[in-house]
C-alpha cells in the first residue's frame, strides 16, 4: 500500500494520471479513454500496439526509450518495412477478429512481422468492432510487428462516442480522407506500395488454436480434434480462462454469454474437472458486465470472475495447490490471451496452453476436451438429452451505455 500511495503522490505532484490497482489493464484503460486515430504513442509494453484498433500508431518501446520521450529528446528507430494485411469479405457467425491474428501468426511465425509495421486495409475491415481490431493489433506482438494498425472506420466514431470521446470522433471524421484511410491508389495496387501483401477472406476464416508452447502454431477449428490424436495432446481441458488485454471488451464477453445462458438453460455447468476463470479488463466492464447481466450468466454455469487484472495470462491466479501444478503433469488449458510460452501461466513447464476466441474457450469449458467442437458436437443436458449450441451473439457496445 505504501508503494503505491508513493506512486499515487508523485503521479498528482508532476501531473501524470494515476490509474489504482484494480481499475483495469494499462491497454483497456488507453483504449477507454486516452487513444485516437491518427495520434502516436509510445509506451512500456509490448501490447502497446493494442491502440491501433482505434487508428492510433501505438509502439511498446523500452523505459529508456520512453524516458528519452518523456524529456524532449526525439525518439528514433530504424524504418519499418510496411506489411499489408488485405481483408476481405465479413466473419461468420462464430468467427471472431481473434482468428485473423491468430490465422497471420500461422502465416508469419513469431519472427515474421520483425521490423514492420502491419497495415490492414480492403472491404472487410468496416465489418470489424473498434476493440475486434484492437485485439488483432494486440497481437501483432505476438509476430514481432514494430506495430499494427487499421484505418480510421465508423466502428471507431461508435467507440468513441460510447467513451464521452464524440469530440474525437468528429475531428477524425473530418480528416479521414485526407489522413486517417490508405488512398485510392494504394487500395488499388497494393503490392506497388507494400513490401509485402497477405490476403485473407473474412468469411472463409475459421476459429483457429494457437499453441502449445508457441502462439504461431496455428491449427483451424476443423483440424483440430484430428490433430490434437495425432500429436498426442492431452484432451481434457483442465482450464478455460476469458480475458487478458486481448480478448475482454464487452462485445467478447456478451458474446460469450450468450453461450453460457443457452447452456443454464439446460441445467448444464461447465464440464467436470474444468476450471473456467473470467477476467474483465477494466473497471468499467466489470461495472458494466455486472449490470447487464453477463457475470451472472457466468457465474450460472461455474465460472469465477477475478480482478480486472492481467491474472492467469501472467501466472496470477491460485493453481499451485492444484495437483497437476504441484506434480508437473501434463496438462491443457484453452485462452483467450495472447502468449503461452512454457511455465508462463502456471510455472508449470507441461501445461499446454492453446490461444482461441472466447466463444471457443466457452465450448471448451462446456465440452470439457479439445476435440470437442462447439459449432458442431452436440453437449448432454441436465436431463440427459443432446443439444447443440446455437452460434454466438452479443452487442458491439453497451446498448445502455
Amino acid at each position: 500500500r505504501e508503494i503505491y500511495e508513493f506512486l499515487q503522490a508523485a503521479s498528482q505532484r508532476y501531473g501524470i494520471a494515476f490509474w489504482r490497482p484494480g481499475s483495469g489493464i494499462i491497454h483497456q484503460l488507453v483504449l477507454e479513454n486516452y487513444a485516437a486515430p491518427g495520434t502516436l504513442m509510445l509506451g512500456t509494453d509490448s501490447h502497446t500496439p493494442n491502440a491501433g484498433g482505434l487508428g492510433m500508431l501505438a509502439i511498446g518501446v523500452g523505459g529508456a526509450d520512453a524516458v528519452d520521450a518523456m524529456a524532449d529528446i526525439p525518439w528514433e528507430l530504424k524504418a519499418p518495412r510496411v506489411l499489408g494485411v488485405q481483408l476481405r469479405g465479413k466473419l461468420h457467425e462464430w468467427g471472431n477478429p481473434k482468428d485473423v491474428i491468430l490465422a497471420l501468426a500461422g502465416k508469419l511465425t513469431v519472427r515474421g512481422g520483425t521490423g514492420s509495421i502491419i497495415e490492414y486495409f480492403g472491404d472487410g475491415v468496416n465489418s470489424l468492432s473498434c476493440t475486434g481490431m484492437a485485439t488483432i493489433c494486440n497481437m501483432g506482438a505476438e509476430v514481432g510487428a514494430t506495430t499494427s494498425v487499421f484505418p480510421y472506420t465508423p466502428s471507431m466514431a461508435r467507440y468513441l462516442a460510447a467513451t464521452q470521446r464524440a469530440a474525437i470522433a468528429t475531428a477524425a471524421d473530418a480528416q479521414q480522407a485526407s489522413y486517417l484511410s490508405a488512398d485510392a491508389q494504394v487500395a488499388a495496387d497494393p503490392a506497388k506500395y507494400y513490401d509485402e501483401v497477405i490476403d485473407i477472406d473474412l468469411s472463409t476464416l475459421e476459429p483457429g488454436y494457437n499453441g502449445p508452447f508457441t502462439p504461431d502454431l496455428y491449427t483451424p477449428r476443423s483440424k483440430m480434434s484430428d490433430t490434437v490424436k495425432t500429436e498426442g495432446w492431452s484432451d481434457k481441458v483442465s482450464a478455460a480462462l476469458i480475458g487478458s488485454c486481448t480478448n475482454s471488451s464487452y462485445q467478447d464477453l456478451s458474446r460469450a454469454a450468450s453461450l453460457a445462458r443457452q447452456a443454464s438453460a439446460r441445467g448444464l455447468r461447465v464440464a467436470e474437472g474444468t476450471e473456467f476463470l473470467v477476467s474483465p479488463g477494466s473497471e468499467q466492464i466489470r461495472a458494466t458486465m455486472e449490470r447487464d447481466g453477463i457475470q451472472e450468466a457466468f457465474e450460472a454455469i461455474g465460472a469465477k470472475v477475478l480482478a480486472n487484472a492481467c491474472g492467469p495470462c501472467i501466472g496470477q491466479w491460485n493453481r499451485d495447490e492444484n495437483p497437476v501444478v504441484k506434480n508437473k503433469e501434463t496438462n491443457s488449458i484453452v485462452s483467450s490471451f495472447n502468449r503461452n510460452f512454457r511455465a508462463r501461466n502456471d510455472g508449470n513447464p507441461n501445461t499446454m496452453n492453446f490461444l482461441t476466441s472466447p466463444e471457443m474457450v466457452l465450448g471448451a469449458a462446456l465440452g470439457g476436451r479439445l476435440s470437442f467442437n462447439p459449432m458442431t458436437d452436440s453437449l448432454v443436458d441436465a436431463k440427459g438429452q443432446s443439444f447443440k449450441l446455437e452460434p454466438p451473439s452479443g452487442d458491439e457496445l453497451p446498448t445502455r451505455g
